[in-house]
C-alpha cells in the first residue's frame, strides 16, 4: 500500500513539473525572458548602481518596453530575496487609480510593521503606470509618502511624467529610461533567438530593430509573431508582412510619388498602394519624421513646416478623422511643399 501511495506521488509530482514546463514554454517571450536579476537587464547602468542601503523613493518615466518595472523588480528581488512576496506591494494604477486605493491597500501596507529581513529596513510599494492615476488619489499619496517614510520606499512607474503632480515629482529620485540602444538590444535578441531555435538574418533583424524603435517588448512581440507564422530563415520581408508595417522600398515609392507626381495621380497611387498591402495610413505617417530629418537638401523651415502638418494629420487620425480626407491634406501639403522648395531655390 506505501509502495503504491510512493509511486501515486510521484506520478502526481511528474505530472505537476510537466504542467509547469509546458506552462512555462507557452508563456509569451516578453515574461518569459523577463529579466529576473540585476544582471540580467541591459543598458541603464546609472539606475542599476544605486546603492541599496540608501535607497530613496524612485520616480522612474521614459518610453515602453525600456525596462521600467523589470529593473525596479530586479532591484526589489535582489533587496529581499525569498521575503519579496511579503516586503513587496505591486500594484498597476491604471486598474487601481482611485482614491479608495490608497486609503486601503497602499496605506494599510504601508503602515504594518512585520519586517521579514532584518538588512532591509524598510518594505517597497511599486505603483505601475502611475500616469493613470487621478489627481485626488496621487494628492493623497503624497500624504502617505510623507508619514511612512521611515517603514516604507515607494517606487513610482509611468510613461509621461507629465502626468504626476509636482508634489509627488518633488519627493522622488527621479531616473529618465531612454530607448534601448540598438547595440544591446541586438545581442539580447540574439541570445533568445538561440534558445528558441529560430534564424533571422541580417536584414531581418535590421527591421525588427527599426519597428522597435528602443522598446524591447515590441521588437519580442515582432519576433514570436512572426517565428509563428514563418518556417524557416526569417527576413526582412516576412517582418514587414507580419506586422502590417509598410516596407522601406514601399515608403520610398509614397515619397517618390509625393515629391515628382501632380496630386491626382499620387492620391490613386498611395491609395492603391494601402489597398495592396493593407497598410494604414497612420502607419505611412509614422516613417515620415524618420525620412525627412535625413534629407539635408531640405531647408530648415520647410522641414519644420513638413513636420507640423504631419503632426496635425497624425492627431486627427488619432481622433477618428476620415483617412481619405487626411490622405488628401497629406498630398496637398507636399504639393505646396514642392513649389515653397522651388521658390527657396530661386531665392538663393
Amino acid at each position: 500500500m506505501e509502495v503504491d501511495m510512493a509511486e501515486k506521488n510521484k506520478e502526481i509530482d511528474q505530472f505537476k513539473s510537466d504542467l509547469e514546463r509546458r506552462q512555462f514554454e507557452s508563456l509569451p517571450w516578453v515574461e518569459k525572458y523577463r529579466p529576473k536579476s540585476i544582471n540580467d537587464l541591459i543598458a541603464h547602468d546609472d539606475i542599476i548602481a544605486t546603492k541599496s542601503n540608501t535607497l530613496p523613493h524612485l520616480l522612474f518615466y521614459g518610453p515602453p518596453g525600456t525596462g521600467k518595472t523589470s529593473t525596479i523588480q530586479a532591484i526589489a528581488r535582489k533587496l529581499y530575496g525569498e521575503n519579496y512576496s511579503r516586503m513587496v506591494l505591486e500594484l498597476n494604477a491604471s486598474d487601481d487609480r482611485g482614491i479608495d486605493v490608497v486609503r486601503e491597500q497602499i496605506k494599510t501596507f504601508a503602515s504594518s510593521m512585520f519586517f521579514f529581513n532584518s538588512t532591509v529596513p524598510y518594505k517597497l510599494i511599486i505603483l505601475d503606470e502611475a500616469d493613470s492615476m487621478t489627481n485626488i488619489a496621487q494628492t493623497a499619496l503624497r500624504r502617505v509618502i510623507e508619514k511612512y517614510t521611515k517603514t516604507t520606499r515607494f517606487c513610482i512607474v509611468c510613461n509621461y511624467v507629465v502626468k504626476i503632480i509636482p508634489a509627488l515629482q518633488s519627493r522622488c529620485t527621479r531616473f529618465r529610461f531612454k530607448p534601448l540602444p540598438d547595440s544591446a538590444t541586438e545581442e539580447r535578441l540574439k541570445e533568445i533567438l538561440k534558445i528558441e531555435n529560430v534564424q533571422i538574418d541580417e536584414e531581418g533583424m535590421k527591421a525588427v530593430l527599426f519597428l522597435g524603435d528602443g522598446d524591447m517588448r515590441k521588437s519580442l512581440n515582432i519576433l514570436q509573431s512572426v517565428s509563428m507564422s514563418t518556417n524557416g530563415l526569417i527576413g526582412e520581408e516576412q517582418i514587414y508582412k507580419c506586422t502590417g508595417n509598410p516596407s522601406p522600398t514601399d515608403f520610398h515609392m509614397v515619397l517618390e510619388w509625393l515629391f515628382n507626381e501632380d496630386f491626382q495621380t499620387a492620391f490613386n497611387n498611395i491609395t492603391d498602394l494601402k489597398k495592396k498591402k493593407g497598410l494604414s495610413l497612420t502607419d505611412i505617417i509614422s516613417y515620415f519624421p524618420h525620412f525627412l530629418m535625413e534629407m539635408d537638401d531640405m531647408p530648415s523651415i520647410l522641414l519644420c513646416k513638413a513636420l507640423s502638418h504631419l503632426s496635425d494629420i497624425e492627431f486627427n487620425l488619432s481622433n477618428g478623422a476620415s483617412e481619405k480626407l487626411q490622405l488628401g491634406s497629406l498630398v496637398g501639403s507636399f504639393q505646396i511643399l514642392k513649389d515653397d522648395i522651388a521658390l527657396h531655390g530661386n531665392n538663393k
